[in-house]
């Protein structure tokens, strides 16, 4: 599998571009912004990618959507709760905090939910529902990876202070679906380094 983790935009976003090594069909991340960089990535690795999947649809990790789906022709797929409240309060204030207004998202292609798999060629991801940080946000795992969001990070867990957010919800999304997962799984967030569910169970401060 080809994976590129790019950090993009003013919150230091995690983009992840990811590909079949045989078919070099695959699938873009969260794109939260600079479009510029993700497109010349997927150019350098020679990729065509047919769908944009989004975690949650905070303005970080959206901002470039509209952009690279125009650009890739690909279809955009966020999880059915999230289609609703993609224009709420908390995204905007973030708008604000970025310095500027956000536009309507496109509508999505697919609707996602709990369980089910999103597959391109030989790659193969399970959509875990993990709301807390946001209502409908999710996890995508596959391959010894998961993709967190604004979950699970390195040593952290994301905000609930936020309109919309819930620590319960967070840490139940957290214990039920994503430290159940083997150790040995490779942890990619929304934000920050990567890290592994085994280095989460033994050593982030929020999980005990």
């Amino acid at each position: 599998m080809i994976l590129e983790m790019l950090v993009v935009g003013p919150f230091a976003s995690n983009c992840l571009v990811v590909g079949s090594e045989k078919t070099k069909r695959g699938m873009i991340v969260d794109p939260g912004a600079e479009a510029k960089t993700i497109l010349g990535t997927v150019n350098d690795l020679k990729l065509t990618i047919p769908l944009i999947v989004v975690t949650h649809t905070h303005p970080d990790h959206i901002a470039a959507l509209r952009t690279v789906k125009e650009a890739t022709g690909a279809e955009f797929a966020i999880h059915e709760a999230e289609a609703n409240v993609a224009l709420g309060a908390m995204s905007r204030l973030m708008a604000a905090m970025a310095g500027g207004s956000f536009s309507q998202l496109p509508k999505p292609d697919r609707l996602l939910k709990d369980g089910d798999n999103i597959d391109i060629d030989d790659l193969h991801f399970r959509v875990l529902h993990t709301p807390g940080h946001s209502l409908g946000g999710i996890s995508l795992y596959g391959h010894g990876v998961v993709f967190s969001g604004d979950t699970l990070f390195n040593y952290g867990i994301g905000r609930t202070d936020f309109p919309g957010c819930s620590h319960a919800q967070l840490m139940k999304s957290i214990t039920d679906k994503l430290l159940t997962l083997p150790d040995d799984t490779a942890v990619y967030p929304g934000h920050g380094p990567a890290t592994t569910i085994g280095n989460e169970k033994r050593g982030n401060p929020f999980l005990f």
